[in-house]
């Protein structure tokens, strides 16, 4: 009786207020105007709920839903965090395999209209899509006269979406993060034409762990058969360090031990069946408490060389082989990536050794070279506030030790900026279209400069209030991603005037510089000597 109320409501109201519906196969989807000019359809499953049995199990694609008419005017809950999350939380979930899609209003079903993929960042702890507004990315696109659709969707986080230790690798239960990924995308290839859009013409994008998860699905050859190019904002394959699932053992283990129905038997090897039994409250505060305890990210892809695989090898390796997906590619960095990732204690030159070689121990190579290497970083990284980071701030400490600017510019330079100019490097030697900047719009926290994150806002259309010339470049960068999100190439010439981007290339390594006033191509070139020596010592460094 409840059921056949709220469809008849559900009718009352569709006939009221001509809400957006799309057929999906049987199913109709109802949505709602977010603007004048675009329509959302929210909290569509894209996977079977990885609940019960189907937890820590890669995600089971659902390409069709039941006939009928289903409310999708509202995002669906977030995936769980493994760690606390800052500010007003979304309603959280492990059935949260979710995907939402923005189109521009009225468009036909035989649109075909490009499609831009997003997957956002958090370290792969913490992030979900309702924090993502495309609103004013598709906005632009109708009002430049070239409209796309943008689509953004939840994968699992934590321990659910990255298990760790022996165990998962021998139940090949592991990049459970990466599999959502790559389903959202198959769920794409089977629905976005129901929308107007076309599944050929698909640029995945993302940012910090988004653009990772991105860069990792560009080491599969194949990706073509998924998406025709990628942007990726601070992020690529490599910017992360990355080991056997094995190397991680004690996360697994300090985690299933804050499990109370599970701590007995946390050193077992056998902890799945109980924690497949837990409750989501018990999983989330043993994730929690243990990412407390952990000093880098206790939760992130891992090398999976066997069946099924999605990162079967260091990126540096499989660089060098060419193996990889020839796909254009937009690929950038902040100007200070490494500032809110620095130490603001005073750290002597072994602390900082102490730290690195920690982070990537067990060496790859041997002790004594992964020691040598961190000895070199160190030289070519002194302790000069005038060239540490935020860069351009001369000696300026900002109340803050010597070894923060030093700190800040290692990090930035090891987990950012390496991996961006390798990656521009590799698709340049293969000839694949590759376009570089550098994001330098000046911002509100000096300490910080540039800092990691910066450039997401000003992407989607909703720069800073206290950015008097915020409105100025976002137009800008909007119509570069834009326009090669329709013609894989970001010089369309159409919406706001903008300086020429040249493609990256072996002869011309240009860069973009983008800053309100100041966007222009420079030579990528800075900090030449440290940089190559990051990217000669790669794999040494895990990479």
């Amino acid at each position: 009786m409840l059921k056949r109320l709220s469809g008849v409501i559900l009718a009352l109201i569709l006939s009221v207020n001509a809400l957006p519906q799309v057929k999906l196969g049987k199913a109709t989807l109802v949505g709602r105007d977010v603007s004048s000019t675009v329509e959302f359809f929210g909290g569509v499953p894209f996977a079977e709920p990885p609940l019960g049995p189907l937890r820590f199990e890669p995600p089971v694609l659902r390409t069709q839903l039941p006939p009928g008419t289903r409310n999708a005017s509202a995002y669906g809950k977030a995936c769980v965090p493994s760690t606390v999350v800052i500010g007003e939380p979304p309603a959280f979930s492990e059935d949260c395999l979710f995907i939402n899609v923005y189109r521009p209003t009225g468009i036909a079903s035989t649109a075909k209209l490009p499609v831009l993929f997003w997957a956002y960042g958090g370290g792969f702890g913490v992030g979900s899509s309702n924090k993502y507004d495309g609103k004013d990315i598709v906005s632009r696109s109708v009002e430049r006269g070239t409209p796309i659709i943008y689509v953004n969707f939840n994968y699992r986080l934590g321990p659910l979406g990255f298990p760790q230790g022996q165990e998962a690798d021998d139940r090949r239960a592991l990049n459970l993060g990466v599999l959502d990924h790559i389903a959202a995308l198959e769920w794409v290839q089977a629905n976005i034409h129901y929308f107007g859009g076309d599944s050929g013409k698909v640029t995945i994008f993302g940012q910090s762990a988004g653009g990772i998860l991105a860069g990792i699905l560009f080491l599969d050859p194949q990706l073509g058969k998924l998406a025709r190019a990628g942007i990726f904002e601070s992020g690529v394959s490599n910017s992360d360090t990355s080991y056997a699932a094995a190397r991680n053992e004690p996360v697994w283990k300090m985690f299933v031990e804050k499990v109370p129905s599970c701590a007995a038997i946390a050193s077992s090897g056998h902890t799945f069946p109980c924690l497949k039994n837990v409750t989501t409250e018990e999983m989330t505060a043993a994730a929690i408490e243990s990412a407390f305890e952990w000093n880098s990210l206790p939760w992130a892809p891992v090398i999976d060389n066997g069946p099924g695989s999605v990162f079967p090898d260091y990126p540096s390796r499989l660089y060098a082989k060419g193996h990889f997906a020839r796909l254009p590619s937009i690929v950038g960095t902040n100007l200070d990536e490494g500032s809110v990732f620095s130490s603001q204690e005073v750290l002597s030159d072994s602390a900082i050794k102490d730290i690195i070689v920690t982070q990537h121990s067990p060496a790859l190579t041997t002790e004594q070279e992964l020691n040598s290497t961190v000895d070199e970083i160190l030289k070519l990284y002194p302790e000069d506030p005038s060239i540490g980071s935020p860069y351009g701030t001369g000696k300026e400490l900002f109340g803050l030790p010597p070894s923060f600017k030093r700190f800040a510019s290692i990090t930035g330079d090891m987990t950012f900026e390496a991996p961006r100019r390798q990656w521009t490097q590799v698709a340049a030697k293969h000839g694949v279209p590759a376009y570089a900047y550098l994001f330098t719009q000046p911002q509100a926290v000096p300490q910080f400069g540039v800092r990691h994150g910066s450039e997401v806002p000003y992407v989607y259309g909703q720069p800073p209030s206290t950015d008097s010339t915020g409105e100025t470049i976002s137009t800008i960068v909007m119509d570069y991603w834009i326009s090669f999100t329709v013609s894989l190439n970001p010089n369309d010439k159409k919406g706001a005037k903008r300086p020429e981007w040249p493609q990256f290339t072996a002869k011309n390594p240009a860069l973009l510089r983008l800053e309100a006033g100041n966007t222009t191509v420079i030579k990528d070139d800075y900090r030449k000597e440290p940089l190559a020596f990051l990217i000669k010592n790669a794999f040494v460094l895990r990479r």
